[in-house]
């Protein structure tokens, strides 16, 4: 089969009550190979299209190769694996709001040293504070010196046991320990695993322990500025946008298929990756200069700084350059790039 025209994603509207928000692509295929091929692009998914001719329509409706994806489980470049955050599964008793904790410690004060900041892909985005006991590295000794905490310990077992899952039941026999822990050791980037499809970049930032993460978000540890600013580039985000999972119209970062599968620049300079390093730190500037906002304020389309939106368009430029100085007059030709590169990478 061929597709011989497609209209990329937009919003679909109608004259019903009570409509829901419902995305579209429009998709024109057959046996025979007709020419010539025509896209229909929005850069508003509730405006007109823009319509460009193309050589092969591929499967993400971009003029590119006609491939897939595969849910890779490790890197296609040399680059950092990424994994998810801590999931507890403890029925919710080990997480706390800032209320909650220092209500807790006033019965159990030998517990202040057990609580770390905890933050999900929701608490990250918003500013929003919550805190985690964890009583893992306890000795026993330690554990039934502070009754209260005991108290957790044995209410997560129950709610093991109580599970219907065998996997879930089997974990009681160490109620103290998460069913996945990832506890970097440095300085760490945090991908949320779902963002509002609204934002022109996905929202990622530095972290650093004692700070623990749910498994809500994605953690690349020992992360470095050149990391952050290719992630946090056009060139990732548009790469994200087209091969990502949906949760409703948002974004959904994957490992295996998003980030495994990005094609990263093949042979940048020492200075190329400096210039990246250096725009990266300039982004992560222009946040801190609005200490009273979150991420989720300062990345909203209608909020977001001019120094912050320069600073990101900087970025761009240099990581554009990395790439190979090209210039893309739309974001399907930017995929149609890397989907070449994705394919040079595979060869």
């Amino acid at each position: 089969m061929h597709i011989f025209f497609a209209h990329r994603t937009f919003c679909w509207s109608n004259e019903a009550r009570g409509k829901a928000a419902v995305h579209c692509v429009i998709v024109g295929f057959g046996a025979e190979d007709i020419t010539p091929k025509w896209l229909f692009s929005y850069d508003d998914i509730k405006g007109e299209p823009l319509r460009s001719q193309a050589k092969t329509i591929n499967p993400y409706l971009v003029d590119g190769p006609n491939l897939t994806l595969v849910n890779r489980s490790k890197p296609l470049c040399a680059v950092a694996h990424i994994a998810i955050g801590n999931k507890p599964i403890d029925g919710g008793h080990y997480l706390f709001t800032p209320e909650e904790r220092d209500l807790f410690l006033q019965l159990e004060p030998l517990a202040t040293p057990y609580f770390h900041r905890w933050i999900g892909a929701h608490e990250f985005l918003n500013g929003y504070e919550r805190w985690c006991l964890w009583l893992g590295d306890c000795s026993p000794a330690q554990l039934q010196a502070m009754p209260e905490a005991m108290k957790r310990v044995k209410a997560v077992q129950q709610s093991r046991l109580a599970s219907k899952s065998t996997p879930t039941q089997k974990l009681a026999a160490t109620p103290t320990r998460f069913h996945v822990e990832n506890f970097p050791t440095g300085s760490f980037l945090v991908i949320p695993e779902a963002s509002s499809e609204r934002r022109h970049y996905l929202p990622i930032g530095f972290e650093q322990p004692p700070t623990m993460c749910s498994n809500l978000v994605k953690i690349l540890p020992d992360a470095t500025l050149y990391q952050f600013g290719i992630l946090s580039s056009l060139m990732h985000n548009a790469w994200m946008r087209t091969v990502c999972g949906r949760l409703k119209s948002d974004y959904r970062y994957s490992v295996g298929i998003v980030y495994n599968n990005f094609p990263w620049p093949l042979h940048p300079s020492d200075r190329q990756q400096q210039a990246v390093e250096a725009a990266a730190q300039a982004v992560l500037d222009a946040r801190v200069a609005f200490p009273d906002s979150n991420l989720a304020q300062l990345y909203d389309p209608l909020t977001m700084p001019p120094v912050l939106s320069k600073a990101h368009q900087a970025l761009d430029q240099v990581v554009d350059k990395a790439y190979g100085n090209l210039k893309f007059q739309s974001e399907a030709a930017r995929m149609s790039f890397l989907l070449q590169l994705y394919q040079k990478y595979l060869q």
